[in-house]
């Protein structure tokens, strides 16, 4: 066989090899993570009886109604807190957990972040945007978080800084928070998930790449 016969088929077979690769990673990768979240979420069944147990008048076990039993549990749970009884026992609930010293530290920490991520009117993440990170010349992506507040605010004008969170990548669930001050950012036209998309991707997915064109100027909430 030719030897430029042999470097087609050779080129060929990399770029069959890559064309699968691409398909089936994401795949995988998702119905790992799936099957990680359901075997997890499956785990809630051991709070029922034996006598209880799907698999037990079931005669078979049945992948996923674990997930099942804990939003139910989820819905009753707030079902129940949104009612004034159920607002009074979480009240009562959380005192209890303030008098405790270890766990009150922690509890009171968890409990600020989970507010303002989930809560309906909560607004973690502002908006996109682009800081000198570790050091000037570098820059990477971060989110606006809000502005300096407490006895921090006493030292840094809040009307001059800016509370930023920089994300690690791929998992942006770790990072650092960091106060700037506003000439050192400069705001993206982006929204917050494709800017998470950017930063979990490791720059490989440009948001508006599609789109293509330029895109509009942003402005920091408050800037002058």
């Amino acid at each position: 066989m030719p030897v430029i016969e042999r470097a087609r088929i050779g080129a060929a077979l990399r770029r069959w090899l890559l064309s699968g690769l691409l398909v089936l990673v994401p795949l995988i990768v998702t119905l790992w993570v799936l099957e990680w979240v359901i075997s997890t979420l499956d785990q809630t069944l051991n709070i029922l009886p034996e006598a209880w147990q799907p698999e037990r008048w079931l005669g078979v076990r049945v992948p996923g109604m674990g997930v099942l039993l804990a939003l139910a549990i989820v819905l009753g749970i707030g079902a129940l807190a949104s009612n004034y009884v159920g607002n009074q026992l979480v009240a009562w609930w959380h005192a209890l957990l303030q008098r405790i010293p270890v766990v009150r530290s922690i509890y009171s920490g968890v409990k600020q972040v989970s507010d303002t991520l989930l809560s309906e009117k909560g607004n973690a993440f502002r908006q996109a945007l682009l800081v000198q990170w570790p050091r000037e010349g570098l820059w990477t992506i971060a989110f606006l978080t809000g502005a300096p507040g407490g006895d921090v605010a006493r030292h840094l004008p809040p009307q001059d800084y800016l509370s930023v969170y920089v994300p690690t990548t791929p998992n942006p669930t770790g990072g650092y928070f960091v106060i700037v001050h506003r000439r050192d950012v400069i705001p993206l036209a982006m929204s917050v998930d494709e800017a998470l998309t950017y930063v979990i991707s490791m720059g490989v997915i440009v948001p508006g790449a599609r789109r293509g064109g330029a895109v509009a100027s942003a402005s920091i909430p408050g800037a002058a």
